[in-house]
């Protein structure tokens, strides 16, 4: 049955639209299960029902005829239920439901199992049999493993078919549906998708149309040619080393390339209008449906083989095409299957309005680049059909994690009135920049920035920053081939220093590790994030660490604005061993003539460990500062990064909000200094929180920067305290924030926090 189990998810997976995914299991289950009906029914939540949507063995115009309410019948048993309901004999229960269109009178024994996916209900698989027999214990289990394995798959195929409006039957139903994802910046945009994707990934390559038919179909023979030879060559070099069974794989190739099979397909999608790139995919998806579906199991592992070269060919095809700028309409929503920072970058910054990701979460790299760019983007899109949506209208929700594929006129309008708001309500935030972030109740609370790349110093500037309290200095680290020297470093944190003195400026040391990797320092892991990084990595090179110390320190010289942090402290004698480092750099330089102060010392509160023994680190240094984003992650056992748990992931979570009130407690008892640089800093739900813990200091992206400042404004610490208590007795993340937005809509700062003014 696993082989069986196996071949019905790969057929799933690869199939274009809701319609062929829903054809494909109804034939593959019906026949694996022995049975006489399979059906699937969706699950229409505009409607709020269940409806037919495809069968082999009932009437095929029963098919998007048959709806019922969400808890009628015996598909609304299984629903309510969420488990398998195994019936000997249907059509005697009292919540069967008959409909005589479907012709279902004949069959007796019924079993129907939900397709749940994140927690939802997706719709119902259903086999039925003529005789009045329960099914097997392996029966039900089978087809539980079936539904838990596609529902994926479905959700996906759903979008996709949604987004065509390839099934006519649901179309009206499922357009008005968006497809969600995780907040990952906050504001609306509508724009126009880009898809962008790498030279290798076949499955995300977008749909476009051919611009030239002729030059696409050269370009495609051209891209076999090359692919032909490399596998020639490689098979001339293998053949004194391997023997022939095994160089039987590149003959396979070879006539694969050779037949008239794929070529020919591929050309007569181009002629159909697609570019060469997504005619190739749609061929080679349908090539490995065809070897998925064989019984034997050698010709059925020959589809990882098409797989295998599809992707050389489209990697030729992606080297061969002529160099020219990328064309990006006047607003730009980036989509794909993984953006990354490069990608972000290539579109003009004035064109950019919003970022979609079927992968990541809000505490992604790109998704904390967008919200310093002030760009709304939703990421861990599961659903988000790639291939299908490049050039399509879109419409980005940055505050609710939602977006709209192909939206209706009315959808689109009440966005716009929307973003007329937010325009009214950024115009508000602007002439906040001057003013200062004192509570009404003369509490003054600094609001800095979180940097790390000059290009962001003057629009930092610009922001009403009093300072940058996160600059990171892993990104000259980043964007070179090598190690950069005292002297690159001890340039660039000088500039840095300089434009903002007498303003204070905190320079993190080296934080690589994780999910920021060196393309010429690599670390393999099986688990990254609670691995070699941070302060470990600077402990255990102290040719490195020394480096940038003494960097750092030169760069202060003449300068009285430069603080030194310290990432992913875990101990004690992990901050000894970093303060000795330091001081060794401050003689070797004090030694050799250069007149430099000792800066000011910070830790950062990342991991559970540092919660508890805050005080003692406060008494080493000369501040504390608070990383939320790794602090939530190591608190919840929650990958921030992992789009599957993102929704388990919420710095809001009551042990957060303890941990941070111990640590600004141990710290305020020693008499240190606490602010908090993590993502929380700059939502401004949380800041009331914060206010109310009596957090002497914030930094955050330069965009969130006059969102916190208008609360900091509005309520007074007196009144923080208050909705800090009430908030510290709720038991989930869900209530807190409903709590704190409805205090922010009181204060009629509700567009701080949702679409709209």
């Amino acid at each position: 049955m696993l082989n069986t189990l196996r071949r019905i998810i790969q057929e799933v997976t690869v199939a274009k639209d809701l319609d062929q995914a829903l054809e494909v299991i109804v034939l593959r289950v019906k026949k694996a299960m022995d049975v006489d009906v399979c059906s699937v029914y969706m699950t229409d939540k505009v409607q709020n029902e269940n409806v037919l949507m495809a069968t082999d063995g009932l009437n095929d115009e029963a098919v998007g005829m048959v709806r019922l309410k969400k808890n009628q019948g015996l598909i609304g048993l299984v629903g309510k239920r969420e488990e398998p309901v195994n019936l000997a004999d249907a059509p005697v229960h009292p919540c069967y439901q008959y409909f005589p269109e479907s012709g279902e009178e004949r069959y007796h024994a019924f079993l129907g199992v939900p397709i749940i996916h994140h927690r939802e209900l997706q719709g119902v698989l259903v086999v039925q049999r003529h005789s009045k027999k329960h099914f097997s214990e392996d029966k039900v289990t089978f087809l539980v493993t079936i539904a838990a394995q596609l529902a994926g798959a479905i959700a996906h195929a759903e979008a996709s078919g949604g987004i065509d409006g390839l099934h006519s039957r649901a179309q009206g139903a499922r357009s008005a549906v968006p497809l969600q994802g995780q907040p990952g910046a906050p504001g609306v945009a509508i724009g126009t998708a880009v898809v962008n994707f790498t030279a290798t990934n076949l499955e995300v390559v977008p749909d476009r149309a051919a611009d030239d038919i002729k030059a696409e179909v050269s370009l495609f023979k051209k891209a076999i040619k090359d692919v032909r030879k490399d596998i020639q060559s490689m098979l001339k070099r293998m053949t004194e080393v391997l023997p022939a069974e095994e160089r039987a794989l590149f003959d396979a190739y070879l006539l694969m390339l050779e037949g008239a099979g794929i070529s020919d397909e591929v050309i007569r999608r181009i002629k159909q209008g697609n570019w060469a790139a997504g005619a190739l995919r749609e061929t080679i998806a349908e090539h490995m449906r065809a070897f998925d579906a064989m019984e034997d199991d050698y010709l059925r592992e020959r589809a990882e083989d098409v797989r295998d070269l599809g992707r050389r060919i489209l990697e030729k095809l992606r080297s061969q095409e002529p160099p020219k700028p990328k064309k990006f309409p006047v607003r730009t929503v980036l989509a794909g299957d993984e953006i990354t920072a490069s990608m972000l970058a290539e579109v003009p910054v004035k064109r950019l309005v919003g970022v979609v990701s079927r992968r990541g979460s809000q505490t992604s790299h790109v998704a904390i680049l967008a919200r310093a760019m002030g760009v709304s983007a939703v990421m861990g899109v599961d659903e988000l059909p790639v291939s299908h949506i490049d050039g399509r209208s879109i419409i980005v929700d940055g505050y609710t994690g939602r977006i709209f594929i192909n939206p209706s006129r009315t959808v689109r309008g009440e966005f716009k009135h929307l973003l007329r708001e937010e325009a009214e309500l950024s115009k508000e935030l602007h002439e906040l920049r001057e003013k200062p972030a004192i509570t009404p109740d003369n509490v003054g609370i600094p609001l800095y920035i979180n940097s790390g790349l000059l290009a962001d110093v003057r629009p930092s500037l610009k922001s009403g920053a009093e300072g940058i309290g996160l600059y990171r200095t892993e990104f000259p680290f980043m964007v070179r081939d090598r190690f950069p020297g005292e002297d690159e470093q001890c340039k660039i944190y000088r500039q840095v220093l300089k434009a903002f003195s007498p303003a204070p400026v905190t320079l993190r040391t080296l934080d690589i590790g994780g999910d920021k990797m060196l393309p010429y320092f690599p670390i393999e892991e099986d688990n990254p994030f609670l691995g070699w990084r941070g302060i470990r990595i600077s402990l255990d090179h102290p040719e490195i660490f020394l480096v940038q110390l003494r960097a750092m320190l030169r760069a202060s010289a003449g300068l009285s604005n430069m603080n030194l942090l310290l990432p992913m402290i875990n101990s004690v004698a992990e901050v000894d061993d970093a303060l000795r480092l330091l001081r060794r750099a401050y003689h070797e330089l004090i030694d050799a003539g250069v007149n430099i102060n000792m800066p000011h010392v910070g830790v950062m509160i990342e991991v559970p460990s540092a919660v508890y023994q805050v005080r003692e680190l406060a008494r080493r240094v000369n501040f504390i500062s608070v990383g939320t984003n790794d602090l939530t992650q190591y608190l919840l056992a929650v990958d921030r990064n992992n789009a599957r748990v993102a929704d388990l992931y919420d710095s809001l979570h009551p042990a957060v909000l303890r941990a941070l009130q111990q640590t600004v407690d141990g710290a305020k008892d020693e008499k240190t200094p606490v602010g908090v640089c993590g993502e929380m800093a700059g939502d401004p739900a949380v800041a009331i929180l914060l206010l109310g813990m009596g957090v002497d200091n914030l930094s955050m992206s330069a965009a969130n920067l006059p969102r916190v400042k208008w609360v900091i404004r509005t309520f007074t610490q007196r009144k923080a305290r208050m909705l800090l208590k009430e908030a510290l007795t709720f038991e989930s993340a869900h209530l807190v924030r409903h709590f704190l937005n409805s205090a922010l809509e009181d204060a009629g700062l509700g567009g701080l926090v949702r679409a709209g003014r």
